[in-house]
């Protein structure tokens, strides 16, 4: 009796990911109309930190200025080069599927959040003697999708190689300068709180998908069940990427 021809495991992955991805979208699309286009009293609140964090802003420069670099040093861009890069070094390392998945979560919640841009096409804050400006929409925040999405995926890359106290030390900073980023968008005025709250959902949103669609696929594939929060995407790749 001739068995029958597996499926291929490459191909299996690609699929999971992809309908991983469009639960998301999905899902962010009518949560982000309701938080936003329905006018919910959120905005009161943002309203009112917006205009305390301007007043601190315009009161202390050089606080300004260092807000300034921060966010462009952990901007999306350079995100985007270090996920990338760090996925060609996991292609050299043959690790393919581990860097389809960092590729494919970052471009995935990229390109989410500028669709619920359109979509939502909120007026950013328009402040008395702007401290920075922006341009585009303002729900989601860029820089808060990318930082989340970039640091996330970064961590779990990075969790199989760290001892257990790495490992916490690593979500630690990670969170660090998801939060700090996020500050620096509404300090700075060119995003309302909650635009950098939606931001950050939608970027945990986002690993939690495909980190989820993963997991299923190794354990089709009958690889030991891991949980990614702590023992990163693929627990196997430690052994690749150490030869």
């Amino acid at each position: 009796m001739r068995r029958p021809l597996l499926k291929d495991p490459e191909r299996g992955l690609g699929l999971r990911l992809m309908v991983a991805s469009f639960a998301v979208a999905l899902l962010m699309v009518p949560f982000t109309l309701l938080l936003v286009v329905a006018k919910m009293p959120l905005n009161d609140l943002d309203r009112q930190v917006a205009e305390n964090l301007h007043a601190y802003a315009l009161d202390h420069p050089g606080v300004t200025r260092l807000l300034i670099v921060w966010t462009d040093l952990f901007g999306p861009w350079p995100w985007r080069v270090a996920v990338v890069a760090y996925a060609v070094w996991l292609l050299r390392k043959g690790a393919p599927r581990l860097a389809a998945w960092a590729v494919t979560t970052v471009t995935v919640g990229g390109l989410l959040g500028l669709a619920l841009k359109i979509v939502v096409a909120r007026a950013r804050p328009h402040l008395p003697d702007p401290v920075a400006l922006a341009p585009g929409d303002s729900f989601p925040s860029g820089h808060a999708v990318n930082v989340t999405l970039g640091a996330g995926v970064v961590v779990l890359l990075l969790l199989p190689s760290l001892p257990r106290w790495g490992r916490r030390l690593a979500w630690a900073l990670a969170w660090f300068v998801v939060l700090s980023v996020a500050y620096t968008r509404v300090a700075l005025g060119v995003h309302w709180m909650s635009d950098v709250v939606g931001g950050i959902v939608l970027g945990v949103a986002v690993i939690a998908a495909t980190s989820a669609a993963f997991e299923t696929w190794r354990r089709e594939q009958g690889r030991r069940p891991a949980s990614p929060v702590t023992e990163g995407v693929e627990p196997e790749s430690v052994k690749v990427t150490r030869e």
